[in-house]
């Protein structure tokens, strides 16, 4: 299958013989049941391209304003799109479906009315996207090898998980720490999420896990309703103890308020390392245009990549497009303000917002990048890659950057 960049690509370019063009020359007021059963023949390429045409003449209209224009849109979209079908008609159903609640939005009483809450499934969600795809795996194993170099022979290692809903990263490190020569350091995790129930199964499974390898172990639970209202003084940081940070794709969350602050009150904790693994993506503009547009490209490589190695038939595969991806992108396109959580930058923004917090950039290490790559291999799929960049490293789908891993120390001002 053509990638969907080629076709976003081909979108501007059809040619007048075009079977397509006809259609696209048509307003949408026009497309009405005459043409409906002639929309549904259309071949896959020829839908995918009529699709993104549609999509992106939906999304001006939104941002207008116009109202009448953008439902002709959406009315068509839904004859074409489909939660099943090949990768742009999924595609599709999630943008229409954030477009809609974008013009939803207008009338508060009714959006809160018909769209239901699905925050608390976003964690199974992430779940299934460790299983079925090897991005996040790869982001634990990177920063756990990080980890690892960086507190090689201390004797009381703190690590603070600013997303610590999930204890397979942890389970790992804790093997790895067992096996070192020098015997393993007394550990503390500090967890910080939401969901207490969620961080009680966390404590289990890792105490479970450090008993049966003796190595001495507590663990700390912050619960809070949002990474930005986190008090540092909550995480217990001790003198003498070597401190780590970790974050998987948590700290874009903090764009919607003072991001500086809170990275200046970690680098307050002087870190000896700080992992942060990020969306390689700018979904923070302004402008909806240029959102809608940055998001099209970014969710159509990981739908994309789902379509190459996952069966279109899976639960598993439908329910991270559904409350996973599909949730992230309604974030994306239909909220502003506050609640416009998924704001993801790319590392060249990061960069120098950690800077200027006082944090220095520690090169990720060569063994981290075979690591990654052998770990790739064993997972399939050619499509994947690791790349190497200024000592970063960025998580690849044919060749796009979809997450970013970087490593950082505490500097103090001169």
């Amino acid at each position: 299958m053509a990638g969907i960049a080629d076709e976003l690509s081909s979108s501007a370019t059809v040619t007048a013989s075009s079977p397509l063009a006809s259609f696209m020359s048509i307003s949408p007021s026009a497309l009405g049941s005459p043409y409906a059963p002639m929309l549904r023949e259309l071949k896959s390429d020829e839908r995918g391209l009529f699709l993104i045409h549609l999509l992106l003449n939906c999304a001006t209209h939104v941002a207008a304003g116009n109202l009448e224009q953008a439902n002709a849109f959406l009315e068509h979209i839904s004859l074409l799109a489909s939660p099943d079908g090949d990768t742009m008609q999924r595609i599709a159903s999630y943008f229409t479906e954030a477009l809609a609640r974008r013009l939803l939005r207008s009338w508060p009483g009714l959006y809160r009315a018909l769209i239901p809450d699905r925050s608390a499934a976003a964690s199974d969600a992430r779940r299934l996207f460790l299983d079925i795809c090897p991005f996040l795996r790869l982001s634990f194993a990177v920063s756990n090898q990080a980890i690892l170099e960086a507190m090689e022979g201390e004797k009381v290692v703190h690590i603070v998980d600013l997303g610590g809903s999930d204890p397979s990263q942890w389970l790992s490190l804790l093997q790895e720490l067992a096996g070192r020569p020098d015997g393993p350091p007394h550990l503390r995790i500090t967890a910080v999420g939401e969901q207490r129930d969620l961080l009680a199964r966390t404590n289990s499974a890792l105490s479970e896990e450090a008993e049966k390898l003796d190595i001495p172990f507590q663990f700390h639970a912050v619960v809070v309703s949002r990474l930005d209202a986190l008090d540092v003084e909550c995480l217990r940081v001790k003198t003498g103890e070597a401190l780590a940070v970790s974050s998987v794709l948590q700290l874009h969350s903090l764009l919607v308020s003072d991001s500086q602050t809170f990275l200046s009150s970690l680098w307050g904790l002087s870190p000896k390392i700080m992992v942060i693994t990020e969306q390689e993506s700018h979904h923070n503009g302004a402008a909806l245009n240029d959102r809608f547009m940055e998001a099209l490209y970014f969710y159509a490589a990981l739908f994309d990549c789902l379509e190459s190695t996952v069966p279109r038939q899976s639960p598993e595969r439908s329910g991270v497009e559904k409350l996973l991806f599909g949730e992230e992108i309604k974030n994306i396109i239909a909220c502003e303000g506050l609640e416009r959580r998924e704001r993801h930058e790319k590392l060249e923004r990061w960069i120098p917002r950690l800077e200027k917090c006082g944090f220095f950039r520690l090169g990720l290490s060569y063994y981290g990048l075979m690591q990654a790559r052998s770990l790739l291999q064993g997972f399939g799929g050619d499509g994947f890659q690791v790349r190497e960049e200024s000592g970063c490293f960025l998580f690849c789908w044919q060749e796009r950057p979809l997450f970013s891993v970087s490593a950082w120390r505490f500097n103090r001002f001169d």
